[in-house]
């Protein structure tokens, strides 16, 4: 029989995910059927377990469900508790786990196929929402110098600082004036500005020479953010979707024991 899989959201016509994996499938000869799912907040649930009564083996969950996906899960892995988020689910005579890969695909995007150091460098995080919740643990467990998360509404930012546990060497929050505290290795744009176009408050001194900005949004060309940091003197410039493919990739794995090579499906998308 051929494994289903699917991803629900709403809305969901412009998700990619049954591109990515119907190519990592094909990469290691598995059969797979991979659905979109379009669901509410009111019937998230019965669809989810419609799906599993229907034979569905995992699942990726993408806005705006990431949360309603916590109560789903009957076990959580330590990155989805982190995160409080998921974005994957796996069925199993077990029960439901839930896992969250957006972190891991941003942080092997960097350091694996864009070649940037993650270890002992400064990283910039600005925007202290969803997203920034999904990637600072993974970001954290790369072992960084100093990370430093920014949010317009500051509180936001001390929040997610402290519900990481990390030590204040290592991890600090402020406001969107507090890059100006020096120069960053890595800088990354987990705001929604880059889908308005919108700018961000970044002076020149705020990339260290060598350093990458990180937009992750992607399929928009070049944001503002980016144009911004070339214009600042950033040297390397990235968009979110070699994160968009890793997460995938890593939500393969967990489903299937294997990890499948990202390189010709970016190729591809691109």
């Amino acid at each position: 029989m051929t494994d289903r899989y699917a991803v629900i959201g709403n809305p969901i016509s412009q998700s990619k995910s049954p591109i990515l994996h119907t190519a990592f499938a094909r990469q290691f000869g598995h059969e797979l059927q991979y659905d979109k799912l379009l669901a509410t907040h009111e019937d998230f649930a019965q669809t989810v377990q419609r799906f599993i009564d229907e034979g569905g083996k995992g699942m990726n969950v993408t806005a705006p469900f990431k949360l309603a996906a916590l109560e789903f899960a009957d076990t959580l892995s330590d990155r989805a508790r982190a995160a409080q988020a998921i974005n994957t689910l796996k069925f199993s005579a077990e029960g439901v786990h839930g896992d969250n890969t957006d972190g891991v695909g941003l942080v092997s995007d960097i350091r694996d196929r864009l070649g940037v150091a993650l270890e002992n460098r400064r990283i910039l995080i600005i925007g202290a929402g969803g997203a920034a919740r999904g990637i600072l643990l993974p970001l954290l467990e790369a072992r960084p110098a100093h990370l430093l998360l920014v949010n317009r509404t500051e509180s936001k930012a001390h929040e997610l600082v402290e519900a990481s546990g990390a030590s204040r060497q290592i991890v600090a929050a402020g406001p969107l004036s507090a890059v100006e505290e020096g120069a960053f290795d890595v800088i990354i744009n987990a705001t929604s500005a880059s889908l308005s176009d919108a700018h961000l408050p970044l002076e020149r001194g705020v990339f260290a020479p060598d350093a990458l900005a990180y937009d992750l949004v992607y399929g928009r060309g070049d944001t503002a953010f980016m144009s911004d940091a070339r214009r600042l003197g950033a040297a390397h410039v990235a968009d979110g979707l070699g994160m968009l493919v890793g997460q995938a990739a890593e939500s393969y794995r967990l489903w299937f024991g294997r990890r499948p090579d990202v390189e010709p499906v970016m190729a591809m998308l691109r």
